[in-house]
């Protein structure tokens, strides 16, 4: 995707606009990495995009916020990043309050950015894949370790400073696939699972996907659709229980997990919001196309989960119980699922 619009440009509509960087960027008809890189020199610098580069820098910053999102939902999470593991394909980030599932190949271009804001001094991290779409971000606090911050950049500043950046095109979201012939076999394995991690594999050997596995065996004892409005009411029952989740948010290169309680929810205009004091989400609810309860065994006993899609088959979000042992049994997040209204079926 061609540049269309120079550097000094992009730098003259942003200081003339009070937009947020993707919908500027959109409006110019431009990437957000593109709109980033071209205040390179000025109060952006680039920096070495690799998450094993990244993890071993960022917990000296103590305590910031991640943020990771995708064209529907955004996950804000406040906490340190800890323990790391790093991994050819797949690399993790573990912890209670920071803990992500990270796709290195999709870390393209980075940069750090520090600059002054109405509301004061704003500095980050930020990370984009090859189509110049946002991954994941750092925003430092005021609790954050200020006196860590240039070493850092320092550290990971790459040679070359430029001011625009070539991107690549988005690269679609695969649509649902089934494969009806073999619903049967579906049926058969996914009753044979002990670990949720094998469905991604099981879909892949029948030629499947996630979502066309879902939309196949529908109405059976693993899957029920919902009401694609049910998000506000999963979130209100959630709250209003003080059920303990673990909510999924991603895009390709990066998953954000939030464990714990969804306290306080404000819907405002399309957006649904969980406002709490070290974790915020922000979901599109006008965004979401379909909605299933999903059930999938495990050594442990069923894994329970509400799922969301959106219009092309993208996985919004996932949320699953938070088990607090093995003695957990789940009734009351089971009686949550259940309370929540089935999809109407087109006559």
């Amino acid at each position: 995707m061609p540049q269309k619009i120079t550097a000094q440009g992009i730098r003259a509509a942003r200081s003339a606009s009070d937009k947020r960087d993707r919908d500027l960027a959109d409006e110019l008809g431009i990437r957000e990495a593109q709109l980033v890189a071209a205040h390179v020199g000025h109060h952006v610098t680039r920096i070495n995009p690799h998450p094993d580069a990244w993890m071993a820098e960022v917990p000296k910053l103590g305590e910031v916020m991640a943020l990771t999102r995708n064209i529907s939902c955004v996950h804000e999470r406040v906490g340190t990043y800890g323990e790391y593991h790093s991994g050819a394909h797949a690399a993790m980030v573990l912890g209670k309050e920071i803990d992500l599932r990270i796709f290195a190949k999709h870390w393209v271009s980075a940069f750090a950015i520090d600059q002054e804001t109405k509301n004061g001094r704003r500095r980050s991290l930020q990370v984009f894949d090859a189509a110049g779409n946002a991954v994941h971000k750092i925003f430092l606090r005021d609790t954050s370790t200020d006196s860590a911050w240039d070493g850092i950049v320092a550290t990971l500043r790459l040679d070359e400073q430029v001011d625009t950046l070539a991107v690549e095109a988005e690269i679609p979201t695969e649509p649902a696939k089934a494969k009806p012939e073999k619903r049967d076999i579906l049926l058969e394995e996914w009753a044979q699972l002990t670990d949720t991690h094998q469905f991604a594999r099981m879909t892949a050997k029948l030629g499947m996907n996630r979502l066309g596995a879902y939309r196949l065996v529908e109405g059976e004892k693993w899957v029920r659709a919902l009401d694609k409005s049910v998000s506000e009411d999963l979130f209100n029952r959630v709250s209003e229980a003080r059920q303990k989740v673990i909510l999924f948010v991603g895009n390709p290169g990066n998953i954000q997990i939030h464990w714990g309680t969804l306290d306080t929810i404000k819907p405002m205009g399309p957006w649904i919001n969980v406002l709490d004091p070290r974790f915020n989400l922000h979901l599109r609810g006008d965004h979401v196309a379909e909605v299933y309860a999903v059930e999938k065994p495990t050594k442990s006993g069923p894994a329970l989960s509400i799922e969301a899609f959106d219009q092309h088959g993208m996985l919004i979000y996932q949320v699953f119980a938070q088990r607090d042992g093995d003695a957990d049994d789940l009734v009351q997040w089971r009686g949550i699922i259940e309370a929540l209204p089935s999809a109407t079926v087109s006559a």
